[in-house]
């Protein structure tokens, strides 16, 4: 019985139009059927699955609707949850269109595993992460390279 895939994650949208916007227009989401639930949203999705449900985040009863939210919940941040993955393709296409709407991201390059990333924020400050695999040699566009990097070798407290 173990859990299998990912349905989606909630985001309570600071503006929810806007967020619905970006996760369409920049990332190429598409709306998807929704049930009637008694708060406005959207259900974004690609290749007929959805991957995000949007809601507005300041609706009176918030924790009513939204389990996940106390009263004192915090807006704009992904909390706990440091970031979001998509797979996707086509980086080029992405890095083009990031760049001709001026919206700043982070690339970041794995060569053992031949994984190129993007990350960039949507409206409402959650980080959101393009994994784009198979990439055989870091693009042009530059990067982190993650081999690199300096090693952690204690948690801090």
């Amino acid at each position: 019985m173990p859990v299998h895939s990912i349905n989606h994650f909630f985001i309570r949208a600071q503006d929810l139009e806007k967020t619905k916007d970006f996760y369409i227009s920049v990332l190429g989401f598409a709306i998807m059927p929704r049930p009637d639930f008694p708060f406005p949203g959207y259900w974004l999705g690609v290749n007929g699955s959805i991957q995000v449900h949007l809601g507005p985040s300041n609706i009176p009863n918030r924790e009513k609707y939204y389990l996940g939210t106390t009263d004192d919940a915090a807006n704009g941040q992904t909390g706990v949850i440091d970031h979001v993955a998509f797979l996707a393709q086509e980086p080029q296409e992405f890095i083009d269109k990031f760049k001709s709407i001026n919206l700043s991201f982070f690339p970041r390059y794995f060569p053992e595993s031949k994984l190129y990333q993007l990350f960039l924020k949507d409206p409402n400050n959650v980080m959101i992460e393009l994994n784009f695999f198979g990439i055989t040699e870091a693009p042009v566009w530059g990067g982190e390279d993650y081999s690199k990097m300096e090693r952690v070798s204690e948690i801090g407290e």
